[in-house]
């Protein structure tokens, strides 16, 4: 498998070790979501450094879908961890707090996207970078914007807040 590697819309051979800054969406609707949240946020302060945590959002589920309320939130961090291994990581973390994957919008314990590492843009069959629904995502950019509003979005060039404004229809004008 061939997995293609952009950095500031230019193909690298190899990713830099340095550290970059990682975006990952929390999410649950099942169980006790707040401590599944909190649960994940512990397990990522172990794998990230500097990590900041917005606060916590009870949204409907998107798309009209219908099942419980989530409760949504964000976190920042940085890492030198190549994006395939924080995904596995994530897709575990998920796992210990008994995520099982039996359909596209099916209720869930746990819910990690990774969002953004740094300016990286990846394209493959395992992962997507940015994340390809996060801009359009209320639930997403709203706690994005709380504790990273200047993370900058390597598609558009736009800022976390800059998209959080788009999607709520003010132009700035």
């Amino acid at each position: 498998m061939l997995v293609l590697v952009y950095h500031r819309r230019q193909v690298v051979t190899a990713v830099s070790p340095s550290a970059r800054t990682v975006a990952v969406a929390l999410g649950s609707n099942l169980g006790g979501r707040g401590t599944h949240l909190t649960f994940a946020v512990a397990r990522l302060e172990h794998v990230l450094a500097d990590v900041r945590v917005s606060g916590f959002v009870d949204t409907d589920p998107e798309h009209g879908v219908d099942g419980p309320r989530f409760l949504n939130g964000a976190l920042v961090g940085t890492s030198t961890t190549p994006p395939e291994a924080l995904l596995s990581t994530l897709l575990g973390i998920e796992r210990e707090r008994g995520r099982v994957r039996s359909r596209v919008g099916a209720p869930r314990t746990l819910d990690l996207d990774l969002l953004l590492v740094g300016d990286l843009i990846v394209d493959s069959e395992l992962l997507q970078l940015p994340h390809p629904r996060f801009r359009s995502r209320r639930f997403v950019l709203g706690p994005l914007s709380e504790i990273a509003p200047g993370l900058v979005d390597p598609v558009t060039g736009k800022t976390v807040s800059e998209l959080l404004r788009l999607l709520s229809g003010d132009t700035g004008a």
